[in-house]
């Protein structure tokens, strides 16, 4: 796993954020591993519709531009522009009070009070807890601190067993409806398209994720 030093960050962080606030979205997240920057791109909460393939284009190309003339990341890596999907990642606090009222599935590092993996109804957050509303008799609430969570996500309530075209497309729980633009530096310039169409969220309007490489 590849982390970026603090300053590093900083300078993709300086480079990124500028491009994604001039298109009038949000930068929902940046993960640095394996030598795969991934830049999560969202609309404003509230916003009809969600990020549109063109705007993940787009973005793609403005931030490689910037990359390749102020070469903030050392040696190889692949620069992923992505939307969060159906099911979206919770790893700060900011993405927790973002989704108040919706379902959240939360694992725990360690077994808690006897649990270890926990969902219902968000109701709460602030900057070091979450709290969220069990669907028991009691409707009892468990507030969490983020620091103990290991792995936290919004679940989709799909209204059957399985979705739709999952199975054949091999989609897994945690990306599907996910919109991604990629660049990986080196390689001969390849877009493509295509699979099976997922139900429209509320922040995916498109198909399958397309993949473009190009040479940075």
């Amino acid at each position: 796993m590849s982390t970026p030093t603090n300053a590093v960050n900083d300078a993709i962080l300086a480079l990124v954020a500028p491009i994604v606030s001039d298109l009038k979205l949000d930068l929902y997240d940046l993960e640095f591993n394996g030598g795969i920057l991934r830049v999560t791109i969202d609309t404003p909460p509230g916003s009809a519709g969600g990020v549109t393939l063109d705007q993940l284009s787009l973005i793609t190309r403005l931030i490689s531009r910037d990359f390749d003339h102020h070469d903030p990341i050392p040696g190889h890596y692949t620069l992923e522009v992505t939307s969060p999907g159906l099911e979206r990642t919770l790893r700060t606090p900011a993405h927790f009070q973002r989704e108040l009222g919706k379902t959240v599935a939360i694992r725990l590092r360690a077994v808690t009070n006897g649990e270890r993996r926990l969902q219902g109804v968000l109701v709460a957050a602030d900057d070091t807890t979450a709290t969220i509303q069990l669907d028991d008799a009691a409707l009892s609430q468990r507030v969490i601190p983020l620091t103990i969570i290991d792995r936290a996500r919004t679940v989709f309530h799909w209204g059957g067993a399985d979705k739709p075209g999952q199975k054949a497309a091999g989609l897994s729980r945690a990306n599907s409806g996910t919109r991604t633009a990629s660049t990986r530096p080196g390689t001969t310039g390849k877009a493509s398209a295509g699979g099976v169409k997922p139900p429209p969220g509320p922040s995916d309007e498109l198909d399958q994720p397309i993949e473009e490489e190009a040479t940075a």
